[in-house]
């Protein structure tokens, strides 16, 4: 559940192949850290990609900051970069199709919602979003109801009349319990017989 309004997380590094990894579990921990565990598989596959490109294309060097910063219900990944140039989105006919990496915007546009680019001092922002899911209001939420059992009735043994036979479970010192019987049609109408023979 998203408590505050705004957070914040950089990383300041050099675009190279053994940092890209440290990175990209960087994230990973920091997404799981705002409880957006669903989101973390895309945002670390787009912060590879856009770090790749910075190793791969950026000049006159490889440093960049990644930012992560979630507000209320959208998650932005950003990389900014010393290079002034544009990147270009590739059509990726020429990438092995089992590669992981290497597939820059093309890939970053079809993980993301949203993605683009604008200058910053010297050089650029790479940036995309991710929709970051919501806590449903707890009024919202149906509340969930346990079936109470049936109170647990215990029948009272009947009075014994003059005469009238004891059955043989109600013998002296022997507990009394209840037996469920079968309702019979019309039993409650019948006319009572004595005991005593007439």
């Amino acid at each position: 559940m998203i408590k505050h309004p705004s957070r914040h997380c950089s990383v300041e590094l050099q675009a190279l192949p053994s940092r890209i990894g440290q990175v990209r579990r960087i994230v990973s921990a920091q997404l799981r850290y705002w409880h957006l565990d669903p989101l973390i598989d895309r945002a670390a596959l787009g912060v590879t990609e856009l770090l790749t490109n910075v190793h791969r294309h950026a000049q006159p060097d490889k440093n960049c900051t990644v930012e992560i910063e979630l507000q209320l219900d959208r998650l932005t990944v950003s990389v900014r970069d010393h290079d002034p140039r544009l990147p270009v989105v590739e059509d990726g006919t020429e990438i092995a199709p089992m590669a992981t990496c290497g597939r820059g915007l093309a890939m970053v546009a079809a993980v993301s919602e949203s993605w683009g680019v604008r200058p910053h001092d010297d050089g650029k922002v790479v940036w995309f979003t991710l929709p970051a899911p919501t806590a449903a209001p707890k009024s919202a939420r149906p509340q969930r109801r346990t079936a109470e059992p049936a109170p647990h009735r215990i029948a009272e043994p009947e009075p014994a009349t003059a005469g009238a036979p004891t059955p043989a479970h109600a013998t002296a010192g022997a507990p009394a319990t209840a037996h469920a019987t079968a309702a019979v049609p019309g039993a409650a109408h019948a006319p009572a017989r004595s005991a005593v023979a007439s």
